[in-house]
């Protein structure tokens, strides 16, 4: 029997004649597939324009920025040097000193510090271009046995006879790198001029394009934000290299005594070697530790003795950077060391040995902005009592 009869007489359908819904849902869900068309591939495409059109920006952006090398790096150098000065020059500000002053007086003061940098590395650079023959042929002839006893390298004194590691190619080298050096001279002349004046400039009129750059947003959220990372970009680069100087003018001293104690020529020059190359991280220690172990080498017969000033610096180079460097600037300061390395290479190819010094700086400046436009929200969980 399909139907039953209720009490008010109208006929009640039976259970098994009521259709599935699920069988129902799932036709109409076909039929509006069928119907209406995925827009998941429009979607993806406009993604991937999107990111292709980005990428192709940067593209351009950079290669821009390697054209105009000759313009940017000693601008770019003079806008970080005059952020890093940023926090001397509002206490000199408070002080009263009028602002062409604070301008002048800086820009003297970093004229003054190259100037005695280039001082002391002229003479001994141009010791080692003049006697650049008779010390590769030292270096020869100290390493020889060293290298003689590793038989899977096929090295003999002939291979230094003939052919381009010859004495006589050696010597035509060295006639191509001073060629190389004068011809880069001008150019290094004419970004010296920009630099200084840049860097005069910015000091000069560093508050007025600070508020300039603050008034360009129309909301009052976007200006605080804008001081906001502004104000954090002068602290974290003033405070880091003012720490930073500190730190590598001790480690400047303890090479100098290394050097003095480990019978190395011009301790002082060695020291000051430490203090500059520090500022480039990885590769600066690599260059040092190396150029320490090749002087150790060549003054000292017994292997050990010769390489013990390099393992010392190595070592309190390796303590300061690890211990004391850290304990100072505190955790939030610390930066990602695969950010900074990769910095290193993408600028040291860009602008070459200028971008090697800039890459620290501006990856401090990026990851700055970055953390004040996006700050880490962290959520505490409710454990049980």
């Amino acid at each position: 029997m399909a139907m039953s009869i209720a009490r008010g007489g109208k006929p009640k359908k039976n259970v098994m004649d009521i259709p599935p819904r699920r069988e129902a849902t799932t036709s109409y869900l076909e039929d509006d597939m069928e119907s209406e068309p995925l827009v998941l591939g429009r979607e993806a495409l406009e993604v991937a324009s999107a990111w292709a059109v980005i990428g192709i920006f940067g593209i351009v952006f950079f290669a821009i920025v390697h054209y105009m090398s000759l313009i940017l790096i000693p601008v770019t150098l003079a806008i970080v040097v005059g952020l890093i000065l940023g926090l001397v020059a509002d206490r000199l500000g408070r002080a009263g000193v009028p602002r062409f002053g604070i301008a002048l007086m800086l820009s003297t003061l970093v004229f003054a510090a190259l100037f005695l940098i280039i001082n002391s590395l002229a003479e001994p650079v141009a010791t080692l271009l003049q006697e650049g023959p008779n010390f590769a042929e030292r270096t020869i002839n100290r390493f020889m046995p060293i290298l003689e006893q590793q038989h899977w390298l096929n090295i003999s004194p002939a291979t230094f006879e003939t052919g381009p590691m010859s004495m006589q190619s050696l010597i035509e080298n060295s006639g191509n790198i001073l060629g190389v050096l004068t011809s880069n001279l001008t150019p290094a002349i004419v970004q010296g001029l920009i630099f200084f004046a840049a860097l005069l400039l910015f000091l000069y009129g560093r508050l007025r394009l600070r508020r300039t750059i603050i008034m360009a947003f129309p909301k009052r959220r976007q200006r605080l934000m804008t001081i906001r990372v502004l104000n954090s970009i002068d602290q974290v680069l003033g405070y880091y290299f003012a720490t930073a100087s500190l730190c590598y003018l001790g480690l400047g001293v303890v090479m100098t005594l290394i050097a003095y104690f480990g019978g190395l020529s011009m301790p002082v020059l060695w020291g000051l070697f430490a203090f500059l190359s520090s500022f480039i991280p990885f590769l600066g220690i690599t260059v040092m530790t190396l150029s320490v172990a090749i002087a150790g080498i060549l003054t000292h017969d017994g292997l050990v003795f010769a390489l013990l000033p390099a393992v010392i610096f190595f070592t309190v180079h390796l303590i300061m950077e690890n211990l004391l460097f850290p304990a100072i600037m505190g955790r939030q300061w610390e930066i990602n060391p695969f950010v900074v390395f990769i910095a290193i290479l993408f600028w040291t190819w860009l602008w070459g040995a200028v971008g090697a010094m800039l890459a620290l700086p501006l990856s401090l400046i990026m990851m700055t902005v970055l953390a004040e436009l996006f700050p880490e929200r962290k959520t505490v969980p409710h454990l049980p009592g």
